[in-house]
């Protein structure tokens, strides 16, 4: 069972999240904060598997709850999802750096709000495939310097669909291997270039100009 917290100022919001993840049989929404202190209060209380956090929250915005949770050096980080209105939001690319899961925009759907959450809970990241090329290219700042880059041909391909916000099964499809294949590039990639996450793969794509 994939236990959740919910982190909304909109209590609407947050009503609809909880139907639709308690309709699931593998999930259980455990907790719900109408701010961002609460949030980090629950979410170390509850250590819920996957916390979703909203972008603009009072007392305390989402981004520094992330932080709190699971930026760099949190000594055991939670898993975060960032959901926000604003596909353009200026806090979200400092969100995925402070350690977050993912990040969806609330009219996502439920298909892809399920999805995030059991990527996060398996220890994945999900952004929204129909803002994440949009998103990072807009927020990541040109490197100063070319580079070195230390990946093969083959993990720069893998890295360049998952910049494009393709899953393991699309970019397997792509390169006519399997999705064990897939998984070890990434493993190689996050270790060679020290990155936690996909998310992070994926800006570090957009930073390096991988992704033209």
């Amino acid at each position: 069972m994939i236990t959740v917290m919910i982190a909304d100022d909109q209590k609407m919001v947050r009503t609809g999240f909880r139907m639709i993840l308690d309709a699931q049989h593998d999930m259980k929404v455990i907790a719900e904060a109408a701010d961002g202190v609460e949030a980090v209060e629950l979410a170390r209380r509850h250590r819920p598997d996957v916390c979703l956090l909203d972008i603009r929250m009072p007392r305390l915005d989402g981004l520094e709850a992330a932080r709190m949770l699971s930026g760099p050096g949190v000594a055991d980080p939670l898993r975060v999802v960032m959901v926000t209105t604003f596909d353009m939001d200026e806090y979200v690319y400092a969100a995925l750096r402070a350690g977050a899961s993912g990040f969806l925009l609330k009219d996502a759907g439920p298909a892809l709000l399920l999805e995030a959450v059991r990527a996060a809970a398996g220890g994945e990241a999900l952004v929204s495939p129909a803002i994440t090329v949009r998103l990072l290219q807009h927020l990541a700042a040109p490197p100063t310097a070319p580079a070195v880059n230390p990946l093969s041909e083959r993990e720069l391909d893998v890295v360049e669909r998952v910049a494009r916000g393709r899953t393991n099964a699309e970019i397997a499809a792509d390169l006519f291997v399997s999705v064990s294949t897939v998984k070890t590039h990434l493993e190689s990639v996050r270790a060679k270039i020290k990155l936690r996450n996909r998310v992070e793969i994926a800006a570090w794509a957009w930073e390096n100009r991988i992704v033209g």
